[in-house]
């Protein structure tokens, strides 16, 4: 079992930066993919980014290239998400998450992050 807390979010101006981050319980967070999810009010949930065990490997979704960076602290169990340039359409709740297998299994609750312009 594994539970996921993230922080960091809030309101901000188009242009501005956030910093999340999501702690994961458990002594096996060094094992683990870590993933950041998203959705908007009215959309499906959409894949952000994701980063590999050891922090060497990452993957973004291409609208938030170039602005979002995903990293990690496998000494604090924490995964965190660098937002830069942030724009409108980044309003969402920021949600981390684990695949165990090909399939996310665990979730944690989100983090609002809302972007005004």
């Amino acid at each position: 079992q594994v539970q996921l807390v993230e922080s960091g979010g809030g309101l901000v101006q188009a242009g501005g930066s956030l910093r999340l981050s999501c702690a994961a319980s458990g002594r096996t967070f060094s094992t683990y993919t870590m993933a950041w999810f998203r959705q908007a009010p009215g959309k499906e949930r959409e894949f952000v980014a994701r980063i590999s065990r050891s922090g060497d490997n990452t993957y973004y979704t291409d609208s938030v290239k170039g602005r979002f960076t995903i990293s990690r602290d496998n000494a604090k169990n924490t995964v965190f998400l660098q937002m830069n340039s942030l724009k409108p359409e980044d309003t969402a709740v920021y949600i981390c998450a684990v695949p165990v297998g090909s399939t996310y299994r665990y979730w944690g609750q989100g983090t609002q992050v809302t972007v005004s312009s």
